[in-house]
């Protein structure tokens, strides 16, 4: 069945961009709602933009969506990821500003929220996207694939000059809890030479070194270091989690990401929907919803976060 959140959840922070304090509010919504960002800042035109494919706007360094007035959200990637790794299509997200909260650069704080007010089924079935044959993007050196697969899979490969980085890739299957155990904290990285870029160019401008994993060289210069030795890549499939959820439902697929970004991501789904033959909706089964993110998603397996 289809599922949303128990309850409100408040998140209070800065944006990592903007520097701009910023007060968001998920609610909960009914069957058939999708997951929808509300401006409470902004009058006089349409203050609401779907989390959809086709809202999303070139933007540098994070995933953006604009609606059809030119009302838009940024820095979405993380709560997407959160809402999808628990199984959640349908919320209100109100926020007060343009940019969704950073917090700890990670997922986690999101998942831990929304796992306290737990979730609530709804009267109306779950459908899914079915990928029937392989679509592929490139630019570069970076690739994106969708390739058919029961459940929704990542694997995912980096390949950065900093040797605290380096070269680093992993595979998961997102069911059974597989986000909250292995992806949700993790956070964004950069390097401190991209700091500084950030800076110069108005950007960044929330970012610390407490919400961000910031590599010089060899060295990892945020404080505690990292949360895992492939933090990186874990990051960038939580990313790569977030700009999939913006397919509109699960994805019966598996994502192959090579240096991929969240422009890339989004162009692959712009292909796969341009292309009627490559997918299908599916109504999911009980033994279908058990393999889709979010199933089997306990307690238990937010130990030691």
């Amino acid at each position: 069945m289809q599922t949303t959140l128990g309850a409100s959840v408040t998140f209070v922070g800065i944006g990592l961009h903007s520097g701009k304090p910023v007060r968001m509010v998920a609610h909960p919504a009914p069957a058939g709602h999708g997951i929808v960002f509300r401006r409470t800042d902004v009058t006089g035109v349409d203050p609401r933009i779907p989390a959809l494919w086709d809202h999303v706007t070139p933007s540098k360094l994070c995933t953006l969506i604009v609606n059809a007035d030119g009302v838009s959200v940024s820095t979405i990637e993380h709560i997407m990821a959160a809402l999808a790794g628990l199984g959640i299509g349908n919320a209100l997200i109100e926020i007060d500003g343009p940019e969704v909260p950073i917090l700890d650069g990670s997922s986690a704080p999101f998942v831990k929220a929304i796992r306290r007010v737990g979730l609530r089924r709804l009267d109306a079935d779950l459908r899914a996207i079915r990928v029937l044959h392989p679509v592929e993007v490139r630019e570069g050196e970076a690739v994106a694939r969708l390739e058919p697969a029961p459940t929704l899979e990542i694997d995912f490969a980096i390949d950065f000059a900093d040797a605290a980085i380096g070269k680093q890739a992993k595979s998961l299957k997102m069911a059974n809890g597989a986000f909250v155990r292995e992806l949700m904290d993790s956070r964004t990285f950069c390097r401190q030479a991209d700091v500084d870029f950030m800076r110069a160019n108005g950007l960044a401008l929330g970012g610390t070194y407490e919400n961000a994993v910031v590599v010089d060289g060899a060295e990892v210069l945020s404080p505690g270091g990292l949360r895992h030795a492939d933090e990186a890549v874990r990051h960038k499939m939580l990313d790569a989690m977030g700009d999939l959820a913006l397919a509109g439902a699960p994805l019966m697929a598996r994502y192959v990401g090579n240096r991929a970004g969240h422009a890339l991501t989004n162009k692959l789904l712009r292909a796969l929907f341009a292309d009627p033959d490559a997918w299908i909706w599916e109504t999911c089964s009980p033994e279908q919803a058990h393999r889709l993110p979010g199933a089997g998603v306990l307690r238990g397996s937010m130990a030691a976060r």
